[in-house]
């Protein structure tokens, strides 16, 4: 997807699920040839003109301002995830920087985040690349989430087990809700990173493979990792709630640091004890065929 369809369809998107009436504008009733608010009504709402606001919407505005793009975020209600993302796609060539064309190098974890993870070994914790994809882990991640240690590299992915792992839909308590934050995080990273063949070549895959995929991924959403709670049903001791954080560097936002703990003294807290104590113990076969539902897949 180029610079300019990402702009066209996020704009239209973000029209579409707003009326006149949310924004303060009267509404003369009647049949509205689009849904949501016209271009007419948006650029009211930004001060700027129709014709200016048609151009920028088509793509045909390569310097917008700072200043209109915030008008425009605010008139259509955007959160802040999504009024970056809108900055991004609206300026590319600001985004990308002087370097931006380059190929980008392969990760390697940086270290002090490598020395965190190595202290979580009582938690699940991983390090997360810039597509999703699974750059270090622990003992405790493997356990949860499967067995990244036996995994083809291409396979330790999150979007890729979340969509593609046979296990993935019976792991987690909310399946579509963390599939579809899967998604939204991807469109991000594709407005910051829309000239990166690898991330392309993800989201092509997964909209090939997914039929999930493909309907989330026209809705154009965006959001961030950020922090919440994540329910599991795990295979081998059953159900657990967990607190996620994600830690990244501010120099290097392009790894994070992802851990996941249960409260102090909750049923999930004795799940995870007795899940580490399960996978230090040698595996039996029916262990390993439990485990192997949740393993990661290869393409």
């Amino acid at each position: 997807m180029t610079t300019t369809t990402a702009l066209r369809d996020f704009l239209r998107s973000r029209r579409a699920r707003l009326l006149p009436r949310d924004v303060g504008l009267p509404d003369f009733g009647g049949r509205r040839r689009v849904a949501g608010l016209r271009r007419e009504e948006l650029a009211q709402l930004a001060g700027v003109s129709v014709d200016y606001y048609t151009r920028l919407e088509q793509g045909r505005v390569g310097n917008a301002s700072p200043a209109v793009l915030d008008a425009l975020a605010r008139a259509l209600r955007l959160d802040a995830d999504e009024t970056r993302h809108l900055h991004r796609i609206a300026r590319p060539a600001a985004a990308r920087g002087p370097a931006g064309r380059r190929a980008a190098r392969p990760q390697r974890v940086r270290p002090m985040l490598r020395v965190l993870l190595e202290s979580l070994d009582g938690l699940p914790a991983l390090v997360m690349g810039r597509r999703m994809e699974v750059l270090a882990w622990n003992r405790a991640a493997s356990a949860l989430l499967g067995d990244f240690d036996t995994a083809e590299p291409a396979a330790r992915n999150i979007a890729r087990i979340t969509f593609l792992a046979p296990g993935s839909r019976t792991l987690y308590a909310d399946w579509d809700a963390c599939a579809r934050e899967n998604v939204a995080y991807l469109s991000m990273e594709a407005g910051r990173h829309p000239d990166d063949p690898e991330l392309t070549a993800l989201i092509g895959e997964l909209a090939v493979k997914s039929p999930e995929f493909r309907t989330w991924w026209a809705e154009h959403p965006v959001q961030d990792k950020a922090s919440g709670t994540k329910g599991f049903r795990h295979p081998v001791v059953g159900d657990l709630e967990l607190f996620y954080e994600t830690l990244r560097a501010v120099d290097d936002p392009t790894q994070a640091l992802i851990t996941y703990a249960p409260e102090p003294g909750s049923p999930s807290e004795d799940a995870l004890r007795l899940l580490l104590a399960w996978t230090a113990q040698e595996s039996t076969p029916d262990a390993r065929a439990a485990a192997a539902a949740t393993r990661p897949q290869g393409r």
